[in-house]
């Protein structure tokens, strides 16, 4: 059967991927949160809108458990670039995240990123968490309160000034790759005025990089729109006298080595929507260009009843059903 379904292994809950992106390679992701805990409820979220923050950071899984998952994926001898903690949420909120890297870095010499809203950068425990990470991508999508809070839309009592804080304390202690991601957003953060606040907070930070993204996938809320490209270019002068940015781009699924491709597109729909063209062209890829056998596979994908579809600018994704 085209799905390749290995049922007696079960569905993974908590690797996903190796997804490809122009920022981390060929990444394995790592969610360590059930859905949806953060602290922020952001315009732009691609998983939904926060219904309760949830500011207590605990430990959701068992350690072991996750480790295991991904010990058995390194197994696959799958290539992998990256190994890459995110959260469907925050993924700070994590107690003992350093626990994990520590760990994983005992098993390989493949490097750690984590991906955070960097909203817990207050925290000294958990600044010294993370330390041991190869590369930290927090968020910075605004060089005031005002717009932090229109955009990031934080719980009760986080601030502005307290995020920008935190991310200043933490690059002053960490000396790994810490690049920060912007989120650029039609007509909220890309005016020239918004993105010269924004470069002096980035000043104060002195990242080593800056990545700017687009929403480019579902966003929770309507009004989020993909800027244009005459401001996409703006936010990337202005930006560069803070420090070096990598041009936004698309990445893209690697489902070469999935055993279980029902499974596999499960774990990353559920994390973030797919375009339906991104997910037909790793199909191709996968059973190399028997366009047949791919038009097979997504029927059956369709009809495992786990997805459904949204249009947004002209182009379907596949979002869980």
């Amino acid at each position: 059967m085209p799905l390749d379904r290995k049922r007696e292994q079960g569905p993974l809950k908590h690797v996903f991927g190796p997804v490809s992106s122009k920022r981390l390679g060929q990444s394995l992701g790592v969610d360590l949160l059930p859905m949806k805990s953060c602290t922020w409820n952001c315009v732009y979220c691609q998983i939904g809108r926060t219904k309760h923050y949830v500011t207590d950071r605990c430990e959701f899984y068992p350690a072991e458990e996750i480790l295991k998952e991904i010990r058995n994926a390194l197994q696959t001898g799958t290539h992998i670039d990256w190994i890459t903690f995110v959260g469907s949420g925050e993924t700070l909120l994590y107690k003992d995240i350093g626990y994990l890297i520590e760990e994983v870095k005992k098993m390989t010499a493949i490097p750690v990123a984590v991906i955070t809203n960097g909203s817990l950068f207050h925290l000294e425990e958990v600044r010294r968490e993370l330390l041991h990470a190869d590369a930290v991508l927090p968020s910075l999508n605004a060089g005031s309160e005002e717009l932090y809070e229109r955009i990031d839309r934080p719980a009760s009592g986080f601030t502005f000034q307290q995020h920008l804080d935190g991310l200043v304390r933490f690059r002053r202690e960490y000396n790994g790759k810490l690049w920060v991601e912007v989120m650029l957003l039609k007509g909220i953060n890309d005016s020239d005025e918004a993105l010269y606040e924004l470069a002096g907070a980035m000043k104060q930070v002195a990242p080593d990089m800056v990545h700017l993204v687009l929403p480019t996938r579902p966003a929770s809320e309507q009004q989020v729109a993909l800027p244009d490209e005459e401001r996409i270019d703006r936010a990337v002068a202005i930006l560069s006298t803070a420090a070096p940015v990598l041009h936004p781009a698309k990445g893209s699924m690697d489902l070469s080595c999935a055993t279980d491709l029902l499974e596999a597109v499960t774990a990353i729909v559920s994390r973030h929507p797919i375009q339906d063209k991104e997910l037909s062209d790793a199909l191709f890829a996968r059973f190399s260009g028997d366009q047949a056998q791919v038009e097979q596979v997504m029927k059956e994908l369709s009809f495992s009843g786990r997805f459904g579809t949204v249009e947004r600018g002209g182009d379907v994704y596949w979002i869980p059903s």
